[in-house]
């Protein structure tokens, strides 16, 4: 018979809780007249078995407790304990105070009555007299059953179904149709006592028999009363799931004691099933681990690679792969790193929450170690982005100094062919004194050329010396040229000197110098050089980066604009000039010879320089404003990006705090917190899509070689890191909040001690880190009634606590080892002691179990695993292939070797 003394200490909210989750008693049922017909007959069966001990029952459910005494008698009997004295007198109101002791001793074992009232049970109100026996039912029948994880109904079910799974033709899924053909109530029958129903001589198209089989076996040999009619059972096309229940947690009582065997088997099952998942997650841990250790391994390298490219178009190939590298290969590893971390926390949590070995990855695989990989790959990772932009602006600023140098090389040399020529003639000597006097007037003006053209060889050599300083991959060949323009430098002047100090020696002899001419020399070099510098200067590269620069090279433009009136001038003072001499020569009568003997200058060379020259101004209009143009649209990109930055730093911040916040606060319950934080994550997710738009904004930036911008201060590194790091705190928060569920469900820890907890540890959590200092943590036990006060005891034991929550000696408590503690010092786990004494009921009390015996009572997998893994037992009382159970079990927990 079932004890119902063991329900009494149920406490009054798990009671509560389960009654309102059971309450589904729709009592406009009853109308029904063939379910209340079952029930009527089911709940007066169910009632006669108890009143029975008492030496009374009762005819009619809802006339026999209109005066409460029964119903008191019937509640004293199935509770084990006494009721306030019954009143005795036939009065209607002494019934109703009876009905009341009766009503109130129900509510005191937590049950919700919902709209039952005595004075509706002393009227005879059958639907509310039916009400109260199923309420009463499911309080002291059925409500304690438990299989593996479930209990009440749903434990009732599953027991149903684990019990019948053998048979065929059988198959429970809920307490209605799946019992009309009877198959269901001799199958349970059989399992416990084969030996009282033949099962194969019966058939499933013979309900009625197959019922009333069950129900006569049942009542004779088992002790049930009948319940049930076979008739009304088949006949009903839905039968009452409340009698069927009723009936069936009969079955369950009465083969109660069959299920410690069960219990124990259960409680390997659950041990083995832990140590299973446990060693997979571990192996999965250890392959990730390996693959992302090699992944970074392998990158770090290329990372690292300083190869130097000779043109920008061979470093902006990198640069592509550097950016494929960003946006397609990294992002996955980053996802597998949070990944490792979490399953990382879930592993040590269950192994933590089952009192097994803390999980400890083999050598260099430690999330530390995996970390300081990661944190050295970003570090190569900016280095070499770092390195590409400067090497772009180094070649770039190579091939323009470059091409500046041949420009001006080429202009120089060919300005000096011919010149050593010239020099070294010794044509002077054989010249009249006219002829002598205009070659040393020649003479000056190319000293005074030779002079002009100094700015330019020492911008030639400027030019190699910073071409050779950053490192330019030809090198050599400017070295050799710029070499050789110095060395016919120091020559042209040695000999300048040379050819002057001759012709100043002659000098003294002779006269007559046409002083036009000399004044046409003199005018015409300097203006013809200033012209071939304009020139060089209207042709000569330019590179700038922000607006300011190409305005000031605008400004310059402008005001060399404004020299050309006063230039122009000057070449029509130096062509009058010229026409004087013809105008002096044809007034008289004087025959040229040919042209000025003092400069090689002519007129019609510097017509032509100058149509040259005013020619290349438009088209250095054109080059600047084209310019102008590129870094306007530079600058409106720059603010683009400025715009977005600025916008994704704030959000980024803005969730940074949030998440800071979220995680410290207690609003509803875990599975309510962890809703929101997937919630959230959705949220913050959803925003990917500004990611991307500002990556897109960014690579335009980078295509368009703009290196700084004064309109945000984030840079585009600075935001994924920051983005990176959201996305890591958000899972890391689910990861503990995830862990707080499973942590409160493994120990039985109600919300409200989980809220105590938090609350306690938020308040000694000063700083909001989410960890407590070792003071902080010593003051919050003092709270919580601990004795770790400073004297030589409480030190030894706030010592003794901090071994346990601060293995590593870090200095700080997190929540999770907080709660850890707590629910260690407030409930129980499983222990080594009590899955020997589960597998000592197995073994028949045996110290040893044998390999049939567990296949007998473990599922095959379970049973194999045990099989594999326990050592033979060697003690005197053993049999062949005897097997150590005791080994086996401290193992699992970490006590010896397994």
């Amino acid at each position: 018979m079932v004890d119902y003394h063991s329900t009494n200490n149920q406490s009054a909210g798990g009671v509560q809780t389960y009654m309102e989750q059971e309450n589904d008693w729709d009592r406009d049922l009853l109308l029904d007249p063939a379910w209340e017909k079952q029930q009527r007959k089911t709940f007066t069966a169910w009632c006669n078995s108890h009143l029975r001990k008492a030496g009374t029952q009762i005819e009619n459910i809802e006339e026999d407790f209109r005066d409460g005494l029964k119903l008191m008698l019937l509640l004293e009997v199935i509770s084990g304990e006494r009721l306030p004295k019954p009143e005795r007198g036939k009065m209607r109101v002494h019934k109703i105070n009876n009905v009341n002791k009766a009503l109130d001793f129900i509510a005191s074992k937590g049950v919700k009555l919902v709209s039952i009232g005595a004075e509706e049970i002393v009227d005879g109100n059958a639907k509310m007299t039916l009400g109260m026996i199923w309420t009463i039912i499911l309080r002291f029948a059925i409500q304690d059953i438990s299989v593996e994880e479930t209990s009440a109904k749903e434990g009732l079910l599953l027991w149903c179904q684990r019990k019948t799974a053998p048979y065929k033709n059988v198959n429970v899924q809920n307490f209605h149709i799946s019992w009309k053909d009877g198959l269901a109530f001799n199958a349970l029958i059989h399992r416990h006592r084969p030996d009282l129903i033949d099962y194969d001589s019966l058939r499933k198209d013979d309900p009625v028999t197959n019922l009333n089989n069950a129900f006569e076996v049942a009542e004779k040999h088992l002790d049930i009363p009948k319940m049930l009619d076979a008739e009304d059972i088949v006949g009903t096309v839905r039968p009452d799931e409340k009698a069927i229940m009723t009936y069936v947690s009969c079955f369950y009582h009465a083969f109660s004691g069959a299920q410690k065997a069960e219990t124990a088997a259960n409680r390997i099952c659950k041990v083995l099933a832990v140590n299973q998942e446990n060693e997979q997650m571990m192996e999965d841990y250890e392959k990730l681990a390996s693959d992302l250790l090699e992944w970074i391994r392998r990158t770090i390298p290329w990372l690292e690679n300083r190869t130097q490219e000779k043109t920008v178009k061979d470093l902006q190939a990198k640069q592509e792969d550097f950016r494929d590298y960003r946006t397609v290969h990294k992002p996955p590893k980053v996802q597998e790193k949070c990944q490792l971390e979490i399953s990382f926390n879930t592993l040590q949590t269950k192994l933590r929450l089952s009192n097994r070995p803390a999980f400890m990855p083999s050598e260099g695989r430690m999330v530390s170690d995996i970390n300081t990989a990661w944190h050295t790959l970003e570090g190569a990772e900016k280095g070499y982005e770092e390195w590409i932009l400067s090497e772009i602006r180094r070649l770039e600023r190579l091939e323009h100094l470059a091409e500046k140098f041949h420009q001006k090389a080429a202009i120089h040399e060919s300005w000096t062919d011919g010149k050593e020529a010239m020099l070294t003639q010794k044509d002077y000597e054989t010249s009249t004194l006219s002829e002598v006097k205009a070659l040393l007037r020649k003479h000056e003006a190319f000293e005074s050329d030779l002079a002009a053209h100094q700015d330019r060889v020492e911008q030639i050599a400027a030019i190699a010396q910073e071409l050779n300083e950053l490192d330019y991959y030809d090198a050599a060949s400017v070295n050799t040229r710029c070499q050789k323009i110095c060395e016919q430098w120091d020559i042209l002047g040695s000999l300048t000197h040379s050819r002057k100090e001759s012709l100043e020696r002659t000098e003294k002899q002779l006269e007559s110098i046409d002083e036009l001419y000399l004044e046409y020399a003199k005018r015409a070099a300097p203006f013809n050089n200033w012209m071939e510098g304009a020139m060089e200067d209207l042709q000569d590269m330019f590179i700038v980066h922000n607006i300011e620069e190409i305005q000031g090279l605008i400004s310059a433009h402008e005001q060399f604009k404004s020299t050309l009136p006063e230039a122009n001038k000057e070449r029509e003072a130096i062509q009058a000039i010229q026409a004087e001499v013809q105008k002096i020569a044809q007034s008289n009568g004087i025959k040229l010879s040919g042209a000025n003997p003092y400069t090689t200058i002519t007129p019609q060379s510097i017509d032509s320089k100058w149509e040259k020259a005013m020619a290349m101004v438009p088209q250095r209009d054109c080059a600047l404003q084209d310019e102008l143009n590129k870094q306007n649209s530079n600058d409106s990109l720059r603010a683009t990006f400025a715009a977005q930055a600025n916008s994704v730093g704030a959000y980024i911040q803005a969730k940074m705090e949030e998440i800071g916040r979220i995680s410290i606060e207690m609003n509803g319950t875990l599975e309510d917190q962890l809703t929101n934080l997937k919630d959230y994550q959705k949220t913050i997710l959803s925003y990917m899509p500004e990611i991307n738009k500002l990556e897109g904004h960014h690579q335009q930036i980078q295509e368009a070689l703009i290196f700084d911008n004064q309109y945000t201060s984030y840079t585009m590194e600075h935001l994924r890191v920051g983005w990176e790091q959201l996305l890591t705190t958000i899972a890391r928060t689910i990861n503990e909040v995830e862990n707080q569920i499973l942590t409160r469900d493994a120990k039985g820890i109600s919300q409200e001690q989980l809220f105590e907890y938090r609350a306690s540890f938020n308040h000694f959590d000063k700083d909001h880190s989410g960890a407590l200092k070792a003071e902080e943590f010593k003051a919050c036990l003092i709270s919580l009634g601990y004795d770790v006060e400073n004297d030589k005891q409480g030190d030894g034991e706030f010592n003794r606590i901090m071994g346990i929550v601060d293995p590593n000696s870090s200095g700080f408590v997190t929540f999770q080892a907080f709660i850890d503690f707590m629910s260690r010092e407030t409930t129980d786990t499983d222990t080594a002691d009590q899955v020997i004494a589960s597998f000592k009921i197995l073994a028949g009390d045996k110290n040893f179990i044998t390999a049939d015996e567990l296949r007998r009572e473990l599922p095959p997998d379970q049973a194999e695993y045990c099989i594999a893994r326990m050592a033979p037992y060697a003690g005197p009382d053993g049999v062949p292939g005897a097997l150590d159970y005791m080994s086996f079990s401290t193992a699992l927990y970490g006590e010896s070797d397994l």
